[in-house]
């Protein structure tokens, strides 16, 4: 793994990912980030053998053309991308987007809050939660308490 591995970014709004990138620069310097800016793109982009696997997939539902909810249904689909861990990092509160979301198979659902420091706090602990950090080669955080909600 090189750094603290590899985030893909799935999101449209440039102001969004402005602030991922602001966000984790300063908690986890080390993470290599990697924006997908439409949906269309990011299978082919995964079924790329040349091309480094990511660690984490973050995923905006509310995308021009495909939607994050169809992709995630077809990332599942592909048994080279099923077991990718995929946070559904969104603006959408409706209970039932987030069930569906669940049901094609998200790792997670997390709420984007609109204040950035609160903003911050939700996106570091959702990628300090699935993306665990290696120290002296042991693994000091992950997947084994409740995501974060």
């Amino acid at each position: 793994m090189t750094g603290d591995g590899l985030i893909l970014v799935v999101e449209d709004s440039e102001e969004d990912t402005e602030a991922i990138q602001r966000a984790l620069s300063r908690s986890r310097p080390l993470v290599d980030l990697e924006f997908a800016p439409r949906s269309e793109a990011v299978i082919p982009r995964l079924l790329d053998p040349a091309a480094r696997t990511p660690d984490l997939l973050l995923l905006d539902l509310n995308m021009p053309g495909m939607d994050g909810l169809t992709l995630l249904s077809q990332l599942r689909a592909h048994t080279a991308c099923a077991s990718l861990t995929v946070v559904v990092f969104t603006s959408s509160t409706a209970s039932a987007e987030e069930d569906a979301c669940y049901a094609a198979g998200a790792d997670s659902y997390i709420y984007k809050p609109v204040n950035f420091e609160l903003f911050r706090t939700v996106l570091q602990g959702a990628v300090d939660f699935w993306l665990p950090r290696e120290a002296d080669g042991a693994v000091t955080a992950g997947p084994t308490a409740a995501p974060p909600a």
